[in-house]
Order: C-alpha cells, then sequence, then structure tokens
C-alpha cells in the first residue's frame, strides 16, 4: 500500500480498506466529517498495470481506465494528502507464507519513494502474531495496521484486543487498530476507548463508518437521511457508477431495506433514479447540465488547440475507417504499404496521439516525406491510422481496396500466394510467410504506447 504524501500515522482516525466501499465519494465523505486518512478499496496490482492514466477535466480527477473503459480507481485533489492505495495480496493468504510477504514489503520499501504499510490479521497464537509483526517491521515499513481477529473468524466473533495490544508493545512502528465496530464503535467517543484497550497508535474503521460515516464526527452522528443526501451529493458530482452507489446507500440503511424508500433504492437502475428516491432529481440535472456545460467548453478549448498546433504541411481530409465497406482482412493499411513497396518507398510511418479530455485518437501517416490524417478523431489508435491511411490513398489516387471499387488485386495476391504455398507444399517445400501476414503484423505491433495529447 502506498499513499501519496509522507502521512503520520500515529493519531489517526482512519476509514479502512472496504471493498465496493471505499471508492471516491465515500472516501470524501469520511474526510468531510473528520477522517485523518481514508484507504481505497482492495485492488489487484495487475489491474492496475492494465489501466491507462486519464486525466478527467471535466470531473477534475485522475482516472485509472481498465481496457473495458471501466474506471478502476479515481481520486481527487481533495484527498490528495489523506488517501492510501491499497495494492491486494488476495485476503490472509499471504499469512501462510511469510517469506513471500517479507519479500514483498522489502522490494516496495526499496522500490518507491512513498511510504508503505500493510494490513493483516492475528495468528493463531499471540507469539507467532508478536513475532511476524517484528519481522514485517524490519522490511522498514511506515506502519502496520492489525485487524484483530484470526483468519477464520467473521465480525460477529469479539475483537481480540490483547493481541493488537501485544503487537503495540512488542513494536516501535505505529500499529493501527482494527475491528472494533462489533464489540466498541458506536459514537465518536468509542474510537478512543478501543485505541486505549489495544494501546495502538491509530484506529482504523470500516463497518461503522460503512453504516454511517458521520462516525468521524467529534460532533456526534448525523441523522442517517442527512448522510446518504451527502454521499449522493459526492455520488453524482464524480460521476460514480450508480450499481456502487446503491449498494453503499444500502449499507447504510440495512434494516430500512424494506420500507418502501428501501425497496425503491433496490429497484432503482441509474443514477438519476437513485436521486428520485431521495428527492435530489433537481440536484441530478443541475450537475449533469453543468457537466453537459463544461464538456462543451473544453471541446471548444480542444479544438482551438488543435487549430494552433495544426501544421500546415500534413494534408488532411475528414475521414473515418468503416470496416464494413472492405473484404474481410483487408484494410487501408494493408493497400497502403504495398503501394510503398511498390513505388520503393519506405513502409508508412504512423504517429498517433490521443486527446485527454475525451480519450480519441488521431494519427498521423508519412508516405515519402508527406504527412496525412483525418480531422477526424477515432475511438481507438487502429482506427484513427486506417482514417490516415484512408487520407493518403486517396489524396495519392490509389485504390484502397473498398468492396465498390470492384475487383481487390489484393485478395487476389493472396489467392496466388496461398495457392503457391500449398503447391510447393506438396513437393515438400515451404515458402515464407506470405506478404499480408506481414503487413497484419506490422498493423498489431503498431499499437503499442500512445502519447497523450499535451494540454
Amino acid at each position: 500500500m502506498t499513499v501519496n504524501t509522507p502521512l503520520c500515522f500515529r493519531g489517526k482516525k482512519i476509514l479502512a480498506p472496504m471493498v465496493r466501499v471505499g471508492t471516491l465519494p465515500m472516501r470524501l465523505l469520511a474526510l468531510d466529517y473528520g477522517a485523518d486518512i481514508v484507504y481505497c478499496e482492495e485492488l489487484i496490482d495487475i489491474k492496475m498495470m492494465q489501466c491507462k492514466r486519464v486525466i478527467n477535466e471535466v470531473l477534475e480527477t485522475v482516472d485509472f481506465v481498465a481496457p473495458n473503459e471501466r474506471v478502476v480507481f479515481r481520486t481527487c485533489e481533495r484527498e490528495r494528502h489523506h488517501v492510501v492505495f491499497q495494492m491486494g495480496g488476495m485476503g490472509a493468504a499471504l499469512l501462510s507464507d511469510p517469506d513471500k510477504i517479507e519479500s514483498i514489503l522489502t522490494t516496495l520499501v526499496k522500490g518507491i519513494c512513498k511510504p508503505v504499510t500493510c494490513k493483516i490479521r492475528i495468528l493463531p497464537s499471540v507469539e507467532d502474531t508478536v513475532n511476524l509483526v517484528k519481522r514485517i517491521e524490519k522490511t522498514g515499513i511506515a506502519a502496520i495496521a492489525v485487524h484483530g481477529r484470526k483468519k477464520e473468524e467473521r465480525p460477529q466473533h469479539p475483537v481480540h484486543c490483547d493481541v493488537i495490544k501485544a503487537i503495540s508493545e512488542a513494536v516501535s512502528i505505529p500499529v493501527i487498530a482494527n475491528g472494533g465496530s462489533h464489540d466498541f464503535i458506536k459514537e465518536y467517543t468509542d474510537i478512543e476507548t478501543f485505541r486505549k484497550a489495544t494501546a495502538a497508535s491509530s484506529v482504523m474503521i470500516a463497518r461503522a463508518a460503512m453504516w454511517n460515516p458521520s462516525i468521524f464526527r467529534k460532533e456526534g452522528l448525523f441523522p442517517l437521511k442527512e448522510v446518504m443526501q451527502d454521499y449522493i451529493k459526492y455520488a453524482v458530482r464524480y460521476d460514480n457508477h450508480y450499481t456502487n452507489t446503491k449498494y453503499c446507500l444500502c449499507q447504510m440503511l440495512r434494516e430500512q431495506l424494506e420500507t418502501t424508500q428501501g425497496k425503491k433504492l433496490h429497484a432503482a437502475q441509474s443514477t438519476q433514479e437513485i436521486c428520485e428516491v431521495f428527492e435530489m432529481a433537481d440536484f441530478y440535472e443541475e450537475t449533469t447540465a453543468g457537466f453537459e456545460t463544461k464538456k462543451t467548453s473544453l471541446e471548444t478549448d480542444t479544438q482551438d488547440e488543435d487549430d494552433q498546433m495544426e501544421d500546415p504541411d500534413v494534408i488532411k481530409m475528414a475521414v473515418r475507417f468503416d470496416k464494413r465497406e472492405y473484404p474481410p482482412q483487408i484494410t487501408p493499411k494493408m493497400y497502403l504499404l504495398e503501394w510503398c513497396r511498390k513505388e520503393k518507398h519506405p513502409q508508412p510511418v504512423y504517429e498517433t496521439v490521443q486527446r485527454p479530455l475525451d480519450r480519441l485518437f488521431c494519427s498521423v501517416v508519412t508516405v515519402a516525406e508527406q504527412k496525412y490524417r483525418s480531422t477526424l478523431w477515432d475511438k481507438s489508435k487502429k482506427l484513427a491510422e486506417q482514417a490516415a491511411a484512408i487520407v493518403c490513398l486517396r489524396t495519392l489516387g490509389v485504390p484502397e481496396g473498398k468492396q465498390s471499387e470492384g475487383e481487390n488485386h489484393l485478395i487476389n495476391k493472396r489467392k496466388r500466394e496461398d495457392q503457391e504455398r500449398l503447391n510447393n507444399r506438396d513437393h515438400g517445400e515451404d515458402l515464407a510467410e506470405p506478404s499480408h501476414k506481414k503487413a497484419n503484423f506490422i498493423e498489431e505491433t503498431s499499437d503499442m504506447n500512445v502519447p497523450q495529447m499535451p494540454r
């Protein structure tokens, strides 16, 4: 787990990492109510490696977006000095492999410039738990959070304050006590009671905060209705997915889920419908209208920047690639590559950028020292490259392979190559890979890292 800036882990009240709960709206709400530090939900390392980092100028957030366009992690300036990113180790599985725990933490501490913490459950014996924590301390981590239950114990089981206390007395790094919602924490003053019972440096709260995040308020709990409305405002403001919003609200309602309001919430199928359940339809309409206005303004600014950045030597057309207009496995890029080979030009070079605002792509292709591009932005790098190829081919007056052009020489060439390959195999020979497969390889390998257009 890493944090954005160095944090002090002593004397803190912390929102615990919770699956499906610790998303941006809940983290911000907890901070509003008095939490010092907020952990995000557990995120798997491989998923984050697959994400692309996107500056969301409409929401004023930094988003990490998966290949399927789902936002895996979203953060904003408000939580910059308070958020802890939690990278998952698949629950309590690592407790049985202390060598791996030590290796992972040592690598993280040495490999990054941010403080590293970890969170564990307790082992069957106090002695084994203390020995493990001492070993973890030697890796150089900044703090350790201890959920005072064994891995097989559930929330209804009593929290083992004595074990957390033994750990607190055995190590010098801050110990963060976790697991007190069931037995201790019902209101703000109970947080300190739990801290004293464990002799911990700080307290991490999970379920009590999930039920009512105003548990962090020194002045006492807010009425649940007010808390839920505050949460919905953040969910709308930061475009939280409605299924996640609904899940968190259901956790707050708990025994009220069978009320009329609870049933309407359960039936809601959009953020707008959720807002209607809580009589916040006007807020939803005003906020989303504001988003549209801001998006339009940013798009206008972006277009102005595009115009200023334009290279006057680039030949442009407003075209898009529609694969339905081409025979199977035939593309303008392949035709352009064949033409360059025939004319003995170097193969086409594609340069692609991504626009941060809407994550659309634009590609410039260079052929015989002349650049070509489409003025239309596309949803993928490959489509943008095909559009650039079309501009080049049409400018040169060269066929691009469309079905409407009649006989397709590239398809005929393929058929001849395939037949020659079969004939030679019949005679015990094996030809080199046909040119159309080489062209496909060039297309595939060109889809690598794409720079974002500077703002």
